[in-house]
């Protein structure tokens, strides 16, 4: 019930999900008159889709701490229940970030020796797509926290790109080791020593997000944020440049003729809806988020997203580096202690 536009969006984006990823059934939450009304228009959506009634839904200015007091019962709290239950293996929601984090965080729970999560962004760049985390999950982000990102978005991209190890960089001001506040150095420190199923680069800079030199770059969720808006913004700006140069008389409109497939691949490229789908990661299940303005390709995109996480083992990636880099902590420190106590002795 959530975005800009409701069912209107989502039941046609079930539809083309449903048609490109045949043997996928969907639980859809909300007002059962909204959506059947849409689903007598979808048959592909209606031909593998349940319809789960609730009157409440969570208003997209809704703050997360009320949505938590009075979410239960509404569309978003019911679906991320049916992944707590079992009976769905994803949920993909286009409704208010901040109630979808919430909520999520207080019936799925974190996963062990996990903090926090957060939210994933693919990000095209020249050789590809990178991913992006956090983008907004967590306004500030320690040492340890970073490392917990970098182990996410490895495990992460592996599942979605079949980068079977991933290079992994931490965003920064300058590649110089020196470079940063404390916590970005002391995080790449421990990841620089950690013996992980991904490669560590290390620092990389904003540019490097545009050239792809790291499958994942990591950050808090302050920087990714203000990043990820910085590029859409820009994004539109070019385009919309390209148009109006492309259309400023008949000699630029022939050559808009002429090039106008390239022109579509390259706008298929920059294409938001191409690459929607924010996994929350870190939770003890698969939540998706889709922009809130997305169309039915977008929600499609989160959809697929959601399938092919539910599909992966990226879990327990996660779990088994996770255990290696605390298993190397607890050595280091008994190491360490043995140095002391013959320092002592």
């Amino acid at each position: 019930m959530g975005g800009d536009h409701g069912p209107s969006i989502v039941v046609p984006g079930v539809a083309q999900a449903a048609q490109a990823l045949p043997g996928v059934r969907f639980l859809l939450h909300g007002d059962s008159a909204r959506i059947e009304a849409e689903l007598a228009r979808c048959p592909a959506a209606r031909a593998v889709s349940e319809v789960r009634h609730c009157d409440k839904a969570i208003a997209m200015d809704e703050k997360p701490a009320q949505a938590m007091r009075r979410g239960k019962g509404s569309s978003m709290w019911n679906a991320i229940e049916s992944v707590r239950a079992d009976e769905a293996q994803a949920c993909v929601s286009a409704g208010n970030t901040g109630a979808l984090m919430a909520i999520s965080k207080l019936i799925l729970r974190m996963g062990a020796e996990l903090e926090r999560p957060a939210i994933v962004a693919n990000w095209p760049n020249m050789k590809g797509v990178a991913t992006v985390l956090d983008v907004g999950a967590n306004v500030e982000s320690d040492a340890d926290q970073l490392v917990e990102f970098a182990i996410m978005g490895a495990a992460f991209h592996h599942a979605m790109h079949g980068v079977e190890r991933p290079t992994v960089g931490l965003l920064n001001v300058g590649s110089e080791d020196q470079k940063g506040h404390e916590e970005v150095r002391e995080a790449h420190a421990i990841l620089r020593e950690a013996k992980l199923d991904f490669d560590y680069h290390g620092f990389v800079e904003g540019s490097d997000l545009a050239y792809g030199v790291v499958d994942v770059v990591v950050t808090d969720g302050f920087t990714g944020n203000v990043a990820l808006k910085t590029a859409e913004g820009m994004a539109r700006f070019f385009s919309n440049e390209i148009r109006t140069t492309l259309t400023s008389g008949p000699l630029a409109m022939l050559g808009a003729m002429i090039a106008s497939g390239a022109l579509k691949r390259m706008r298929q490229r920059l294409d938001p809806s191409r690459v929607n789908g924010a996994p929350l990661l870190g939770l003890n299940g698969i939540v998706v988020k889709s922009h809130g303005g997305a169309d039915a390709n977008g929600f499609a995109s989160a959809v697929r997203v959601a399938i092919n996480l539910a599909r992966s083992d990226f879990r327990a990636e996660i779990d088994r580096n996770l255990k290696s880099l605390t298993a190397a902590a607890a050595k280091d420190e008994a190491s360490k202690a043995g140095q002391d106590q013959g320092a002592v002795e």
